[in-house]
């Protein structure tokens, strides 16, 4: 499970460090667990899986499947735009049409969530 682990870190962009603070858990715990020391605990697994609920906890803990559970389709309650913008989207009825990220050295890009 380790070894998992290891690999949904990595695929998140995140460390160990940023892992442990997110779940609230001791950042010691986690090093161990990812260096196999120890296993980890029912409230380590229940944070995890409210703080990554694409997580697919079948494969994480015995490797079967994939990493990450059928990601909804767009517009539903779980889908990415919800978790955005949820006061936005809920239940006004209205979409985000383009999202605009803005960098340091006055570059920009613009993105359109429909295309």
């Amino acid at each position: 499970m380790n070894r998992r682990l290891l690999q949904f870190l990595q695929a998140q962009n995140i460390t160990q460090t940023q892992f442990a603070d997110t779940l609230s858990v001791a950042r010691g715990s986690v090093s161990h667990i990812l260096s196999g020391r120890n296993k980890p605990g029912y409230d380590f697994l229940e944070s995890l899986m409210l703080h990554y609920p694409s997580l697919n906890l079948e494969w994480l803990l015995t490797g079967r499947g994939k990493m990450y559970k059928e990601q909804p389709s767009e517009g539903t309650e779980d889908g990415i735009m919800m978790d955005l913008f949820p006061q936005k989207t809920a239940n006004s009825g209205r979409k985000v049409q383009r999202i605009l990220v803005f960098y340091s050295d006055n570059t920009f890009e613009e993105f359109h969530p429909d295309e």
